[in-house]
């Protein structure tokens, strides 16, 4: 017999023990199956061992699987399911200091900018349009003979937006060819 062949047959046995010992913990705690078995085997990570980690060991460290189901479910008196590892709850990373206005909020401070004619607060409430309807909301207020000088201040403010990163992107593109 070769070595290959009593290799495999170690893990064959290995894999047969590991099965039995699986079968008794899963009879011994009471679950369904081998996955719920994981919220018994603690991790020095904390927490409880994950469902891919059981499967990585289950083929890959049989052995160490088996002592460590021995060790939490089956030498155990009373085997006790371990807390799961502490998370940071879930919308931690948002920003809490934001203020979040609602449209008709929104508009009473911009009609209150401009009854005070702070132009400065009334540019950074105002909501950013496109370009193209800044073209079309001046050639309207030219055929009605209004004239809007916020309408047009926007409209001089988006050209410059966009030539801005027009001429960035040129900048960037003209560095790329450099290296």
């Amino acid at each position: 017999m070769s070595q290959n062949d009593q290799e495999s047959i170690h893990k064959q046995k290995n894999f047969k023990d590991l099965e039995e010992i699986l079968s008794k913990a899963i009879k011994k705690v009471g679950v369904g199956k081998e996955n719920d078995l994981c919220k018994y085997i603690p991790m020095t990570s904390g927490g409880y061992m994950h469902h891919f980690t059981l499967r990585k060991m289950k083929k890959k460290n049989p052995v160490e699987l088996s002592s460590m189901i021995k060790k939490f479910i089956i030498n155990n008196s009373r085997p006790i399911a371990v807390a799961p590892k502490p998370r940071a709850a879930r919308g931690s990373r948002k920003r809490r200091d934001q203020l979040t206005f609602t449209k008709w909020q929104l508009e009473r401070m911009l009609n209150i900018a401009r009854l005070a004619g702070d132009k400065d607060i009334i540019s950074i409430l105002s909501p950013k349009k496109s370009l193209a309807s800044f073209k079309r909301e001046l050639i309207q207020s030219i055929r009605q003979s209004n004239v809007d000088q916020e309408l047009w201040n926007g409209y001089v403010e988006s050209v410059n937006t966009q030539n801005a990163f027009a001429n960035s992107d040129s900048l960037a593109e003209m560095l790329a060819n450099k290296k």
